[in-house]
């Protein structure tokens, strides 16, 4: 069949690891930071990346045999690229619900953008941000709000033991802190 008649796939969502996904029926939570982020990264491929690609590409189908040319090849799998990241970003985007931790009214209560600290059974304290799926950056302990941890600790109080299930069984978490505060960009 002519590749003229395929549809190229439009479901991003499908193709995402499962850490990734917003679960169904779920609002897109995200920090003022995270959606920031996205939005400079739309605009840098928007703006900059793809009118600079497809410039190239035109210039590469300007010199002939597009079949043998390795610029115009290369140029026109990367626009594909840069199209399907786009596609993904502008959805994301769309269905943000950004939630600010630093105007949230104190609480001793785990939700979403809350700055945790617990004790796990063996002693060591641990500090996480709860943040969005497309945040998570365990070198800062920004964990997704879908994350085992995180589902384990949300709607907890301060000073309640909560139960993580893991591969090892059952460990007990004790949240000793819980607060609200501005994550870092």
């Amino acid at each position: 069949m002519s590749k003229a008649f395929t549809k190229e796939t439009d479901g991003d969502e499908d193709e995402l690891p499962a850490e990734l996904k917003v679960p169904v029926g779920s609002k897109n939570y995200m920090s003022p930071g995270g959606w920031r982020r996205m939005q400079d990264e739309l605009y840098q491929l928007v703006h900059k990346e793809r009118p600079e690609l497809t410039q190239l590409i035109n210039w590469a189908a300007s010199n002939g045999d597009r079949s043998e040319n390795g610029d115009y090849i290369y140029g026109k799998r990367r626009l594909r690229q840069i199209d399907s990241r786009i596609r993904f970003l502008t959805k994301r985007l769309e269905n943000a619900e950004v939630v600010d931790p630093a105007l949230r009214e104190a609480t001793d209560q785990v939700f979403f953008s809350a700055t945790v600290t617990y004790a796990r059974e063996d002693g060591r304290e641990e500090t996480v941000a709860i943040v969005g799926v497309d945040e998570t950056d365990l070198s800062r302990n920004h964990i997704s709000w879908t994350s085992p941890v995180a589902r384990a600790l949300l709607k907890a109080r301060e000073g309640e033991v909560v139960q993580l299930r893991t591969p090892n069984g059952v460990e007990e978490l004790e949240i000793l802190a819980v607060m609200y505060v501005a994550l870092d960009s």
